[in-house]
């Protein structure tokens, strides 16, 4: 049997074949330290250890550690020497110092990459793709930020601001000036400001399919006209989604014939049919012109009307006897400063 184990341990063929049984470890040679050396010493690794470090330090490191990892080639490591993965692919051609196999033409198909592919370590959930859209987007808008500050000069704009807020000054006068000669033209027919295009109606049991209509915004002067028209559209879509919370609230009744229209309307059986402008949903050619001027030439019409027709200063709040307007600086705002 032991010159069989012999024979078999000196086999040719067996050479490279380690031998467990008889392996033997070298101990390392212990390192002598003093007291004083192994005191200190387990003062820095007590105080490395109660050291926490930030989250940036932590990345740092890892990224730090990863360059090392991917800059080290594995052929410089000893240990791969005795690699037989790095055998096998020797065998196939492969020469290191590269990815690939080099042509004397230099093809760039075929030639090798010089580095590894970078890790480019992802964070987020998003997609694929996602960061570089978020880039490009980004790219852009900063771009055409820096195109508009840079066309933008500050005087120009503080005269743009100034324009703007003087342009809201004149239309809230101009809202006044037109609420000021609705006002007054209903006072010269004699009717209340209740009585027109806006105010409410309640038509004749008769009517009730075919309820009359009020006056036709044309017939209004088209110099307060936009303002009655706005307040026509607020009320009819006020009064449509009253009407429409209503149908939605209402319990399922009947009718009885005997019920008076009272008792009907404080059931709520009977709706108030509200009657608007019959032409509110037409183009108004007049209207539009009237809107293409600036704020300014508006009120400066409404202004000159109010003197002309009603001898009513705007600027001065108040009417004079006779069409001199004794008293009254002026038809403009810089009379009365």
């Amino acid at each position: 049997m032991a010159s069989t184990r012999d024979n078999g341990a000196n086999a040719p063929g067996d050479e490279d074949e380690d031998d467990y049984m008889n392996m033997t470890f070298e101990e390392p040679a212990l390192k002598t330290e003093s007291s004083i050396q192994r005191t200190q010493r387990l003062k820095r690794e007590s105080q490395a250890r109660g050291v926490i470090k930030s989250k940036a330090q932590r990345a740092e490191e890892e990224a730090a550690a990863r360059e090392k990892a991917l800059s080290t080639s594995l052929l410089d490591d000893p240990r791969a020497k005795k690699s037989k993965g790095l055998a096998m692919m020797a065998k196939m051609g492969f020469s290191g110092g590269g990815l690939g196999k080099k042509t004397e033409e230099g093809d760039a198909a075929a030639a090798g990459r010089a580095e590894p592919i970078k890790v480019s370590v992802k964070e987020d959930r998003g997609g694929i793709g996602l960061d570089s859209e978020k880039k490009r987007r980004l790219q852009e808008a900063v771009e055409a930020r820096d195109i508009k500050v840079a066309k933008v000069e500050p005087e120009e704009y503080r005269e743009r601001v100034r324009k703007e807020r003087e342009e809201a000054k004149l239309e809230g006068q101009f809202r006044a000036a037109q609420r000021v000669a609705e006002r007054l033209d209903e006072e010269d027919v004699g009717g209340a400001a209740s009585d027109g295009p806006s105010s409410p109606t309640e038509p004749a049991p008769e009517s009730k399919s075919k309820p009359t209509s009020s006056k036709p915004l044309k017939s209004i002067s088209v110099l307060y006209r936009g303002l009655v028209r706005q307040r026509e559209e607020r009320e009819r879509d006020r009064r449509m989604r009253h009407d429409l919370e209503q149908s939605l609230s209402r319990l399922p009744t009947y009718d009885d014939d005997d019920e008076d229209d009272d008792y009907k309307k404080a059931l709520g059986k009977k709706q108030t049919v509200y009657v608007t402008a019959e032409d509110l949903d037409e183009e108004d050619e007049e209207l539009d012109e009237f809107n293409a001027f600036s704020a300014g030439e508006r009120l400066h019409k409404v202004v000159e009307y109010l003197r002309r027709e009603h001898r009513y200063c705007f600027w001065c709040k108040m009417a004079y006897p006779d069409e001199a307007m004794n008293g009254c600086p002026g038809p403009t705002e810089e009379d009365h400063d």
